[in-house]
């Protein structure tokens, strides 16, 4: 789930008592209040700037993201950077370009100009469009990445370019062709209103009022934006110990208790702190843009999973013979507590070498990572089971009510525009779709999925994008697919690591592309932006994204020595790919030995399955709570979804990114937004957008000036956190290399 976009429970205040036949007003109260019910149709879309700053920003982004992605501390530059950045730029371009009219040959008498008049606010949404394909709708690089990641740095096989470049455009734009058609069910009507939608208009409404004030915004971000530069040379060089500030371990250098209790990375993080935004903004986002409800509820689940059942299930009944192994790694252990040697058993087909398993035995996950999939687990149904609960009777009549073909006065301004014939959408559909099958059959021996495999995956796809897609629109909470598909899959298909991923890349991302499609589609409804614009701007914008992203993660793989082997990288090396550590457990756990074997009959954990149950009946405890309880309106704000969610990031991410991103949110949208609201209103986006800019700059430089050329400094502010027992066994007899034996 994405935290960053979360919000309180849907407001309840649709006003029922306006007049049904009034078309000029919503029947949703916070649309009403953020969306302006006036268009300009004469303001140009298809203009120089536009396209030039679009494809700039998309390329720009798509390269941060990607570049980023590898390293310990991966930032995420979202499409409110380039919102904030790209208004002054257009505006200065607007005074800059020629306004002299021109014809362009093939195009008649038709008059063209660089400069058709003041930079407009239809230029700066199709513009961040552009952008938000280039950040991965907000998820960074494309998911597919992952799966060419795994397949040459950690199990050291080989791709062609053609197939990964196959493999992540038709994962991207698959969802697009059925995401389309569905556009009347949850676009079009003004019940299926994509709260998240909402905060995107307000941005631009408050960016493009007019600001003659001695401190503008565009001065602000520029001030944030050189100091935000300036100060990631220090942690990002000259002084990396300020990214993770674990002082416990330092004050107990040879305890491994306190080195488990304070680390901010292998351990419980008690004490630990960054002064570096890239850990606070790594992984769940700029704490600034999220609601305090959303913060509150991760706190919450943070400290109950981290601080209650960690140390219990470690400590307390040392449960899977916890001490065996790290309190907290990503890592995939054997039962000496050694790193599991993965090449031994995979067979020169790709597969399961079942004899070499049974002779090297079972497999074993940290305490902390066997915790958090049995709370994955019972997050992915709770989400179901809290939404049919709580918001079940109002997606229901929001959906009798899209049904009934009224029209509120953003779909009927919206009818100027010339719409988008269905065919472009089956054309794009069944393009996709035989792209995608080429890939499966004639490659199939660098992709292992099969055809029907593609077919199961695109069928799991399409049957849940339009109840996902109304659960999002109407509640802001939006469940994922990837365990059900990685699990299913497993199950029929085991032993295949790469067709594991691939199904669940198809089945899962194809979906969450559709929804983000449609989510774009929304905020354009709402802007009054042309249709075929949006659609035409999506397209490129995602084919574009793509193409960067796998350019630069094959510059990487192919000059970056040892990048993503951990163990094999300096101690002050960046390039660790946490994200796709992850991802390659999940290939060996659901794809290569299969779910039969982990949490099945055959497993070790089994007993992570309750988890499921756990998640279906927990949301109904706190729906009779709030019955039996109706005047305390606090129960309503238990979020559970959102708080068993909250480790869903964890690994790769650590608990000095929570400690972090849990103060600076509060601070920011708890304190400021309550004592200095007016402040918080003008500048409280601009401060995450140059943030995330100057340091992006930053860590771009350092790398192209110093890392490339190999000039590193050596001191103790260089050499990590200096916390390294915090990853050594507490069982006696247990040898592991740098850890004292008990």
């Amino acid at each position: 789930m994405d935290f960053r976009d979360a919000e309180a429970p849907p407001s309840k205040r649709k006003d029922h008592e306006l007049d049904d036949e009034n078309d000029d007003v919503s029947p949703i109260e916070e649309v009403r209040l953020t969306v302006s019910n006036e268009d300009d149709p004469t303001l140009p879309v298809y203009t120089f700037r536009m396209w030039f700053l679009g494809v700039i920003s998309c390329v720009l982004l798509s390269f941060l993201n990607t570049f980023f992605a590898y390293r310990t501390e991966p930032l995420l530059v979202t499409m409110i950077s380039v919102q904030v950045a790209t208004l002054p730029i257009g505006r200065f371009m607007a005074r800059l370009l020629p306004e002299k009219k021109f014809r362009v040959p093939g195009f008649g008498e038709k008059e063209f100009s660089l400069n058709p008049g003041p930079f407009n606010v239809k230029e700066h949404v199709l513009i961040s469009i552009f952008a938000n394909a280039g950040a991965g709708f907000g998820s960074g690089a494309a998911y597919a990445i992952s799966i060419v990641d795994i397949i040459k740095a950690f199990y050291r096989r080989n791709i062609s370019f053609l197939a990964a470049w196959i493999l992540v455009i038709t994962t991207q734009v698959l969802g697009y062709g059925w995401a389309g058609i569905l556009r009347k069910f949850v676009v079009d009507p003004a019940e299926m209103w994509w709260p998240s939608s909402l905060v995107q208009v307000s941005l631009f409404r408050a960016l493009h009022e007019k600001d003659n004030s001695r401190m503008s915004r565009g001065k602000f971000f520029l001030i944030v934006l050189v100091c935000s530069f300036s100060w990631y040379i220090f942690p990002g060089y000259l002084f990396p110990t300020l990214t993770t500030v674990s002082w416990v371990c330092w004050a107990f250098p040879s305890s491994i208790t306190a080195h488990q209790l304070g680390s901010g990375m292998k351990g419980l993080g008690l004490g630990a702190f960054a002064l570096d935004w890239s850990v606070i903004a790594s992984y769940l986002g700029s704490p600034l843009i999220t609601p305090f409800f959303a913060i509150v509820n991760v706190f919450v689940g943070y400290i109950i999973v981290m601080y209650v059942l960690t140390p219990i299930a470690y400590w307390g009944f040392n449960l899977y013979d916890a001490k065996t192994f790290p309190i907290f790694s990503s890592h995939l252990f054997d039962s000496k507590g050694q790193i599991y040697n993965i090449s031994a058993i995979v067979n020169e087909n790709f597969e399961l070498d079942i004899p070499m398993y049974e002779r090297q035995g079972p497999m074993h996950l940290s305490t902390f990572f066997a915790v958090t999939y049995g709370i994955g687990f019972a997050a992915i149904i709770s989400t179901l089971t809290h939404v049919a609960l709580f918001n079940g009777r109002e997606i229901y009549e929001q959906i009798r009510a899209s049904t009934r073909g009224k029209q509120d006065i953003h779909t009927r301004l919206m009818k100027k525009y010339k719409d988008i014939p269905n065919w472009w959408f089956y054309l794009m559909l069944v393009g996709s779709l035989i792209l995608s099958l080429v890939l499966c059959i004639f490659m199939k021996d660098e992709v292992q999925m099969p055809w029907w495999g593609l077919l199961f995956a695109a069928a799991l796809a399409l049957i849940f994008t339009l109840p996902i897609s109304i659960i999002t629109a109407t509640t802001n909470q939006t469940p994922g697919l990837n365990i059900i598909t990685e699990y299913v899959m497993g199950v029929i298909y085991p032993g295949r690591p790469i067709a594991n991923v691939c199904f669940k890349t198809y089945g899962y991302i194809s979906m969450s592309q559709a929804v983000s499609f449609l989510s774009d589609f929304k905020l354009g409804h709402y802007m009054k932006i042309p249709t075929r614009a949006m659609f035409v701007v999506q397209f490129i914008g995602t084919i574009i994204a793509g193409t960067v992203n796998l350019g630069v993660a094959w510059w990487l793989l192919t000059t970056v020595e040892n990048i993503c082997q951990d163990q094999l990288l300096p101690p002050n090396s960046p390039w660790t790919c946490p994200g796709d550590r992850v991802f390659y457990d999940a290939s060996v756990i659901w794809g290569l030995i299969g779910p039969k074997r982990i949490f099945g009959r055959m497993g070790i954990y089994s007993a992570l399955n309750w988890f499921f149950l756990l998640g279906t009946l927990g949301p109904f405890v706190v729906w009779l709570l709030h019955k039996a309880f109706p005047k305390h309106k606090w129960i309503t704000l238990i979020n559970l979804p959102v708080l068993l969610g909250a480790t869903a990031q964890m690994p790769p991410a650590t608990t000095v990114n929570f400690n972090c991103w849990i103060v600076v949110g509060t601070i920011f949208n708890y304190f400021i937004f309550k004592y200095r609201k007016g402040w918080w209103q003008r500048y409280n986006y601009v401060v995450s957008a140059a943030l995330d800019a100057g340091l992006a700059f930053m860590g771009v430089l350092l790398y192209f000036t110093l890392t490339m050329e190999n000039r590193s400094i050596n001191w103790w502010g260089s050499a990590g956190e200096h916390c390294d027992l915090a990853s050594c066994p507490t069982t006696k007899g247990v040898v592991v290399e740098g850890c004292p034996v008990y």
